[in-house]
């Protein structure tokens, strides 16, 4: 008995890969049936907190945080029209604080959903849009994480999205296609990072995070230095792909960050760091122009 409670102890935990909250919103339709509401939200909840994406042995602490916020905006009998915004963070090495990896709004979220259904992924098996974009975007947080601790570490997970992609072209629903008017659907997301055009996409992910913001507690100048040139990427990448729509999800997650990164501690070469910054992110430019140091 003692022996096997030894073994139990430092047995290692096998929890689930991702901490998310889940939030549904039918606050923009007129619909009496609020529970299935309630009770979707409960069930997405659920699957995403409880089903094993991976392999690998993830303790408590270790679990990826990230949000699901589904807004729906028609919703009849058991069809759902949405949104779904993801996002996703990681703390900082030597830090309390938590930084944004992935915030990405997704307009094509269509599906439907019957009360108390139950919600199963299966990788072969395309059945239900509403798993499948759910799933889809789970291994996304979780490639997008390993990206950030190991240059290419996310590939494993990048190739099941895909595959998911693969198994959704037959299913009729929208955002799955390899084009669009805006040119930002799931095929294009994920087919993008695995692509060697993108490379320096992924490789800035990596060095902005492990080789730049995990070392600025302490070394705070180097850090802001590394961060610096991580940035310099994407200027070759907007020469290949200069519309490339990757470069705005990095800046939609990173853009506050990156300008409170730059207004204090150790100065830097902050005119060389705007001009980078207004080249590959000119959307972003009354952000860039607040960093004042």
């Amino acid at each position: 008995m003692a022996l096997l409670l030894g073994l139990l102890l430092c047995a290692p935990l096998r929890g689930q890969e991702l901490n998310c909250t889940v939030t549904v919103n039918a606050d923009q339709v007129s619909q009496t049936n609020q529970q299935v509401i309630t009770t979707l939200e409960r069930s997405l909840t659920e699957f995403v907190n409880k089903t094993r994406w991976t392999n690998r042995v993830f303790r408590e602490n270790e679990r990826i945080n990230c949000r699901m916020f589904i807004t729906v905006t028609n919703f009849e009998s058991s069809r759902f029209q949405a949104t779904i915004q993801v996002q996703s963070s990681r703390p900082v090495y030597n830090t309390s604080y938590e930084t944004q990896v992935f915030n990405y709004k997704d307009d094509q979220f269509n599906f439907e959903y019957i009360e108390f259904q139950p919600l199963v992924f299966n990788e072969n098996v395309f059945n239900s849009n509403l798993v499948g974009v759910i799933s889809y975007y789970a291994y996304m947080i979780l490639g997008l994480d390993a990206d950030t601790f190991a240059l290419e570490g996310g590939t494993e997970y990048y190739k099941t999205a895909q595959g998911i992609v693969t198994q959704a072209q037959g299913g009729n629903y929208g955002g799955w296609g390899q084009t669009a008017a805006d040119n930002r659907t799931r095929f294009q997301l994920v087919d993008n990072l695995l692509s060697n055009t993108f490379r320096e996409y992924r490789i800035a992910l990596y060095n902005y995070h492990r080789k730049g913001l995990d070392i600025l507690a302490d070394n705070n100048s180097t850090g802001k230095q590394v961060i610096a040139g991580t940035l310099r990427l994407f200027e070759t990448l907007i020469q290949r792909r200069p519309n490339a729509f990757l470069i705005q999800t990095f800046f939609d997650a990173k853009a506050e960050e990156i300008q409170n990164v730059f207004s204090d501690g150790p100065k830097i070469d902050i005119v060389q760091l705007k001009e980078t910054l207004n080249r590959v992110a000119p959307f972003y430019a009354s952000t860039w122009s607040q960093i004042t140091y």
